[in-house]
């Protein structure tokens, strides 16, 4: 096995993802909810995820979208970029174009009505599965939260239980109280 130097391993990576080689391009981010994975297919932005570990990530998305999953910064950088605006209270809305390929009809529906919860604002399972077309699956909704494929972009923080209680989150109650301080929903 032959060892490559850092800056050519950094130059064929970048090559890699400029040439539309790769399936997934990712990285891992820092936050102030600590290391975020972010992966980035060439539709979008395809998997935010609280695991960082790099192996268990890799695999899942070379099941999911291609084998071709490799670590590459540069796509990853607007994604960053936006999340650090995000976290600096600089930023409210993404503009990201996100990649849903891999959720299916309700769970699709149910995860574009997420993104139009606006910054600031909660909603309830419920409500979100009315607006989804199905008012009785606010549980399927519950689900469909637990497995948003990129969380904070898509804020399944911003849903709350029927009596307005945090309740679920698969990043954990204490992000969900994080994310929710900073865009000023809950009180300090």
């Amino acid at each position: 096995m032959t060892n490559v130097s850092a800056e050519l391993d950094s130059r064929f990576r970048a090559a890699a993802a400029e040439e539309g080689l790769l399936d997934v391009a990712y990285d891992v981010v820092d936050s102030p909810l600590g290391e975020l994975f972010v992966g980035i297919s060439d539709r979008g932005l395809c998997v935010i995820s609280y695991e960082a570990d790099p192996d268990a990530q890799v695999e899942r998305l070379a099941r999911g979208f291609g084998s071709r999953v490799l670590r590459s910064t540069r796509p990853v950088d607007p994604a960053r970029r936006q999340l650090d605006e995000y976290f600096e209270g600089k930023r409210k809305r993404f503009d990201l174009d996100v990649d849903l390929r891999l959720a299916r009809d309700f769970g699709r529906t149910v995860l574009e009505e997420l993104g139009r919860v606006p910054f600031g604002e909660v909603t309830t399972y419920g409500e979100l599965a009315a607006r989804a077309g199905k008012p009785r699956a606010a549980r399927a909704v519950g689900t469909i939260m637990n497995r948003n494929p990129v969380p904070i972009v898509l804020p399944c923080h911003r849903v709350v239980g029927a009596n307005g209680s945090l309740v679920g989150y698969a990043g954990g109650l204490e992000r969900k109280h994080q994310l929710l301080r900073l865009e000023g929903a809950l009180l300090a």
